[in-house]
Order: C-alpha cells, then sequence, then structure tokens
C-alpha cells in the first residue's frame, strides 16, 4: 500500500503591534494559538505580548545573528508538516527587520507563507503625513556615513515620489539637514511614537523641521515622510502648457493629472493644471 505524502505546514508572516496593544487582529491571534512555534526577534518582548492575549504557544528566537544556522532546520520543520509563525519586535515582520531569509527558503521548499497583516509604522506614519500617498518608496534606515550614505541621499534627493525612511531620534535633526542640503523647501513630516501615549506628527519643509529637531531632540521611534521632489524645469507654465497639450490628445482630466505626477509634478498642482487646460 502506497503511503500518502505527509502534509506540509505553512509559514504565518503575523503582524505585531507598533506601540497600541489593542491594534493586534483576531486573527492574528487564532493564528498565534494554533501554531506549532512562534519565532521571534527577542523572545522576552514578544512573550509579553503573548501572555497578554493567553497565547501560550512554545517561542523560539530567530533573528540576524542565527537566521543563517537555523533556517534549514525551520523549513525542515514545516516541510513535516508543521505551522510556524513569524513575528517581529514590533509591526511587519521582514520589513527593516529579519525574516527575508526563511521566507524565500520556504518558498523554494515549495511551503505555502501566508501574511496575516496588521500594523506598520511605515504605513500609519505615511497616511498621517499629509503627502502624497499613491506612489511612494520606503528605504529603511539610511547607512550612518560614507558612499553609501552619500548615495542613498542622492537617491531620496532625486525621488519624485514620496519618500519614506526610518532614522534613530539621535540622529534625525542631521538626516533632515542632509536632505535639506538639496531642496530646503521641500516638505516633509517626523512621525514619532505612533500610536503610544506621546504620538507626534511635526510637518514643515526639511529646513524647519531640521531646525526645530536641532533645538527639540525626538525620544523615542521616528519614521520621516517626504515629499517627491518636483524634478527641475517643471515650473508651472511649462505644466500648463503640457497639459493643454494632453487634453489636445483627448486624456481626461484624470489622466492628464496622472501623467503630469509621472512626470515629477505635486499631484495637487497637477490636477490644477489639468482642471485649467480643461476650462480653457
Amino acid at each position: 500500500m502506497t503511503r500518502a505524502p505527509s502534509r506540509v505546514g505553512s509559514l504565518f508572516i503575523v503582524s505585531t503591534p507598533i506601540g497600541n496593544m489593542g491594534d493586534f487582529s483576531f486573527r492574528a491571534v487564532e493564528v498565534l494559538k494554533s501554531v506549532s512555534v512562534v519565532l521571534a526577534e527577542d523572545t522576552r518582548h514578544s512573550r509579553a505580548l503573548l501572555d497578554r492575549y493567553d497565547i501560550s504557544t512554545p517561542m523560539a528566537s530567530y533573528h540576524e545573528h542565527n537566521e543563517a544556522k537555523t533556517t534549514a532546520a525551520l523549513v525542515a520543520r514545516l516541510l513535516a508538516g508543521e505551522d510556524l509563525a513569524l513575528v517581529s519586535d514590533a509591526g511587519t515582520p521582514l520589513v527593516s527587520d529579519p525574516g527575508q531569509r526563511l521566507v524565500a527558503a520556504a518558498i523554494d521548499a515549495g511551503v505555502r507563507v501566508v501574511p496575516v497583516p496588521g500594523a506598520s509604522a511605515v504605513m500609519a506614519a505615511l497616511v498621517a503625513s499629509g503627502l502624497e500617498t499613491e506612489r511612494f518608496t520606503f528605504i529603511g534606515f539610511l547607512p550612518r556615513k560614507g558612499r553609501d550614505r552619500a548615495s542613498a541621499l542622492s537617491e531620496v534627493a532625486s525621488s519624485a515620489v514620496t519618500v519614506v525612511l526610518y532614522e534613530a531620534a539621535n540622529r534625525v535633526a542631521a538626516t533632515l539637514a542632509d536632505v535639506a542640503k538639496s531642496n530646503p523647501e521641500r516638505r516633509a513630516c517626523v512621525a514619532r511614537e505612533l500610536t503610544k501615549q506621546f504620538e507626534e506628527c511635526r510637518r514643515g519643509t526639511v529646513s524647519e523641521l531640521a531646525t526645530y529637531y536641532n533645538r527639540e531632540a525626538p525620544r523615542g521611534e521616528v519614521v520621516i515622510v517626504l515629499a517627491g521632489a518636483a524634478r527641475r524645469g517643471m515650473d508651472e507654465a511649462a505644466l500648463g502648457r503640457e497639459a493643454v497639450a494632453l487634453r489636445a490628445k483627448g486624456l481626461s482630466v484624470r489622466d492628464v493629472t496622472a501623467e503630469l505626477v509621472k512626470r515629477g509634478a505635486r499631484r495637487n498642482v497637477a490636477y490644477r493644471m489639468a482642471r485649467g487646460a480643461e476650462d480653457g
């Protein structure tokens, strides 16, 4: 008699609260209760969260210092039929946190990877910033010095779309000052301690915010959101001419707006130019 192949387990990528413990989904709780093991960066930190929700599942450490050594064994457990869950200390795993190696290895082995979405500092800061959200890029933490930092800052300076990045509190003023060197009037938002008691979103130009945080050093976890940088030569007169030309080709106001944004215009300006072309 031929033996049926054993069930292959699933790897669940479970988002956890970034501050407010109430930001934890019912589904996340159910998943963490059902799996064989919860993999966490810091088991002591995550144990407090699990205890709050009466989750008694065993835990194991999985972080940047042991992922190379432990990944193969974890994939073997998945192939043997166990379900595993990966959490980070806060927010969505793999976003500036360990886990990419395990996810890639699980996929290569034919294991189902299941996202359990939830809190994300990136998305929370973005939607509270007041800046363009339709297109954005996430950079994570900037390198601290040298050519790598210069290259990253050049990428930030030239980005025509909104940029979201993480920064340590003691480097916020310096990073804003570096960004201000290329465009001091660029709009920005510094989101601090999101979902926590002292949550704050301070908005202004990068120059204004650099001055403020140089004087008032921030505390806690920080996310910086930067408006897309307008491309050189994209003055309103030129945009107006482009809008008229696009409307003449039969494009709608919405399509003209989208096209001007792609070319580096801010959305509110692009919409005004598109409407002006229609009225004209």
